[in-house]
């Protein structure tokens, strides 16, 4: 019966060592393919964080163009402010030297229309003159002060 244990056991022993041997190089084998996909899944990892990177640059650039646009807009939307400023300022400089020009006149209008003033006669075809006030409205009022001298045809 010895015999046949030893005989079990080396066959147990036979079968289980090939069991061993199998196993290790499965492991092996088993670790192996487990590296490769774990390369695998990294590379594929790395693949989509530079597509995501690429995005993000194409983005980034894509709106420093569309800044660079907006800004080259506004500045010449700048300019045409500033040239119709220019160009408003002559107007009301041109506009108050006019003004200014006409009130000249209406001044010089009025002293000569105060000049004038002691010639008038509030009678038509009156020899003798009588002083007349018009007003802002155009009517005229008579002054009933004393004849003023008689001016003579020959002056007139």
């Amino acid at each position: 019966m010895e015999n046949m244990v030893t005989i079990i056991i080396s066959v147990l022993t036979a079968v289980g060592g090939w069991e061993a041997i199998r196993y290790l190089i499965n492991r092996r084998a088993e670790k192996r393919k487990a590296d490769a996909e774990a390369g695998t899944a990294e590379t594929a990892a790395t693949k989509e964080v530079q597509d995501v990177y690429q995005q993000l640059i194409a983005d980034v650039k894509a709106d420093r163009e569309e800044q660079r646009t907006y800004i080259s807009e506004l500045k010449e939307d700048r300019k045409h402010l500033r040239e119709e400023r220019d160009e408003l300022r002559d107007r009301i400089d041109k506009t108050d030297e006019r003004v200014r020009e006409l009130q000249r006149e209406v001044a010089r209008n009025g002293r000569m229309v105060e000049s004038l003033r002691p010639f008038m006669c509030g009678l038509l075809g009156c020899k003798r003159r009588k002083p007349v006030t018009i007003s802002a409205d155009g009517e005229i009022e008579r002054d009933d002060q004393e004849d003023i001298d008689p001016v003579e045809n020959s002056v007139l």
